[in-house]
C-alpha cells in the first residue's frame, strides 16, 4: 500500500504536519511527551486500521497506537512514524442479555460506563474516566471493582485484532485462544484491537465512596491500622492509601492548603447503606483532617479523579513495584522516602490486592502471578521542564530503595518511561515471558508493534 492509497481511504482523516488538527491529535496525557508523527491515521473502522498497518509495514515506519493516550511512557505517539488514532472508534453496545458489552478499541472508560451504568451494570475499569479501555486492559487494569470482579483483563471474553500482516482475526476461547491469553496482560504487542467483548456485572445504583483524609505526619500510625482493616475487609471493599498535598484550591478549606496528607480511599461494591457501615472504621483510624466520603452513583465515582490528571498539562514520571508485605518497617521506609519528594503535585499510592484478583490462577492470563498483596506506585508530577531531573531522580532512587521489599515485578501500566533492558522480562517473570514470546513470534514475528512494553519475538 502507498501513501496515496492511504490518503484515498482515510481522507480527510489522514493528518500530516502543518494540517489543521494535527497538533491537537498528537497530544497525549503526559506533558513531557512531544513527538511528531509523519502521519496520524484517524480510523473509524477495522478496515481503516488494516490500511494504516499495511502502509506502515510496506513503508518501514514505526507504529504508535493511540486509544486514550494515558500511558505515562507516551507510547501512543511516535516521532516520524504513523500514529494509528483510534479515538473515533469509541462505540459501546450492551447486549440485551446484560451479560456482555461490545467495546470499540478507541473507547474510554467513560464511554463504557455511560453505556453500561443505566442498566446497573459495569466491567472493571480504571480510576480515571478518560483512560483508554485498550491500553489499560491489555496490561491488566486495576480499579474499584477488583475485589469482586478482578482486573479489567480478566473480563475480556473476546477481541477482534488487526495483525501485523493487516488481517483481522478473532481471539476467543475457541478461536486463537493463545492470542486471547496474551491479550490479558501482555500489552499491545500482538496487534491492534478493533473491538473487545467484555463481561459485565450487576452494580448497585448508588455505591459508597469512602475517603477520609489524614495528615501525612500521622501515616506511620494510621497505615498499620489501614493494613489491618483491609486484611479482614470483605471482597466488596477495594481500596488504596494515597499520598498527596492539598492544593491551593477553593474546593479545600484554605487553612489546609499545602498540607501533605494520606487519603484512605475505598469503594464498596454493593448497596451504599451497607458500604457506609462496612467502611466506617476507615473514618475512625484517627482524626481526619477532611472527609470526602459519600454515597454516589458508580459513574460519579469513576470521574472523581479526572480533574486531578488533565490531559497534556503536567509533566509526569510514574513507576511501580509489587510489595511482598506491608509490615511496620516497610511502612516507615515508604513514608521516609515520600517525605523527600521534590514536587507537591506528586502522588504515591499503596494499592491493596485480594479477593477476585488473587483467585485467578497464575497461568490463566498473561498478567501472571497474583500473589502480591500490595503495590506501591510512585507518581511524580510537576509543571516545569527545569524540574525534570530532580523528580525523575527521586522516583528512580526511591524505586531502587524499595526493591528490597519487592517481589521483583511491576505493573506495566506504570513503567516509568519504559527504560531498562530487562524491565518487561522481569515484570512478567521468565516463564510467562517465554510463553508470550511464542505468541509474539506467531502473530508479529517482525516486531512491527514495538512501541509498547515490548516483548521480543525471540
Amino acid at each position: 500500500m502507498t501513501l496515496d492509497d492511504l490518503h484515498s481511504q482515510l481522507s480527510p482523516r489522514l493528518l500530516e504536519p502543518g494540517q489543521a488538527g494535527y497538533d491537537s491529535a498528537r497530544v497525549v496525557w503526559n506533558g513531557m511527551i512531544d513527538r511528531r508523527p509523519a502521519q496520524i491515521a484517524r480510523c473509524r473502522t477495522a478496515a481503516d486500521v488494516s490500511a494504516a498497518v499495511n502502509y506502515a509495514r510496506s513503508a518501514g515506519l514505526s507504529v504508535a497506537i493511540h486509544s486514550g493516550g494515558h500511558n505515562v511512557a507516551g507510547y501512543a505517539v511516535c516521532d516520524g512514524g504513523i500514529m494509528i488514532d483510534m479515538s473515533l472508534m469509541n462505540g459501546v453496545r450492551v447486549d440485551p442479555n446484560l451479560k456482555q458489552a461490545y467495546v470499540e478499541g478507541g473507547a474510554t472508560w467513560g464511554d463504557v460506563d455511560r453505556a453500561t451504568a443505566p442498566f446497573d451494570r459495569a466491567t472493571p475499569g480504571g480510576l480515571i474516566s478518560a483512560t483508554g479501555v485498550a491500553g489499560l486492559s491489555l496490561s491488566g487494569g486495576i480499579g474499584w471493582l477488583r475485589g469482586t470482579r478482578g482486573l479489567s483483563c480478566d473480563n475480556i471474553e473476546a477481541a477482534d485484532v488487526v495483525l501485523a500482516d493487516g488481517h483481522l482475526v478473532r481471539a476467543s476461547e475457541t478461536e486463537n485462544p493463545d492470542l486471547l491469553w496474551a491479550l490479558k496482560g501482555g500489552g499491545g504487542n500482538f496487534g491492534v484491537v478493533a473491538n473487545f467483548t467484555f463481561r459485565i456485572h450487576p452494580i448497585a445504583p448508588e455505591m459508597m465512596f469512602c475517603a477520609p483524609i489524614y495528615r501525612e505526619s500521622e501515616a506511620d500510625d494510621i497505615l498499620p491500622r489501614w493494613r489491618d482493616y483491609m486484611a479482614t475487609a470483605p471482597d466488596e471493599v477495594s481500596g488504596l492509601a494515597e499520598f498527596s498535598t492539598i492544593p491551593e484550591d477553593p474546593a479545600y478549606p484554605k487553612e489546609t492548603w499545602g498540607t501533605r496528607v494520606v487519603a484512605l480511599a475505598a469503594v464498596y461494591d454493593g448497596p451504599a447503606e451497607t458500604g457506609e457501615a462496612v467502611t466506617q472504621p476507615l473514618r475512625e483510624l484517627g482524626t481526619p483532617l477532611l472527609d470526602f466520603s459519600g454515597r454516589m452513583p458508580y459513574t460519579t465515582i469513576q470521574t472523581l479523579y479526572d480533574a486531578i490528571f488533565p490531559k497534556g498539562r503536567d509533566r509526569c514520571y510514574w513507576k511501580s513495584t509489587y510489595l511482598k508485605a506491608l509490615d511496620d518497617r516497610i511502612i516507615r521506609d515508604i513514608t521516609a522516602g515520600l517525605a523527600k519528594r521534590p514536587s507537591d503535585m506528586s502522588y504515591a499510592s499503596i494499592w491493596k490486592f485480594g479477593g477476585a484478583v488473587q483467585r485467578v490462577k497464575p497461568d490463566a492470563t498473561a498478567f501472571g502471578d497474583r500473589a502480591m498483596p500490595f503495590m506501591l506506585s510512585l507518581d511524580a508530577i510537576w509543571s516545569k521542564a527545569a524540574d525534570d531531573d530532580s523528580n525523575i531522580a527521586w522516583v528512580r532512587g526511591m524505586w531502587r530503595d524499595m526493591q528490597r521489599h519487592s517481589t521483583g515485578r511491576m505493573y506495566l501500566n506504570f513503567p516509568g518511561l519504559g527504560e531498562g533492558e530487562s524491565l518487561v522480562r522481569d515484570a512478567f517473570g521468565a516463564e510467562t515471558y517465554k510463553r508470550l514470546q511464542a505468541v509474539k513470534r506467531r502473530f508479529d514475528p517482525e516486531n512491527l508493534f514495538r512501541l509498547n512494553q515490548n516483548i521480543l519475538p525471540g
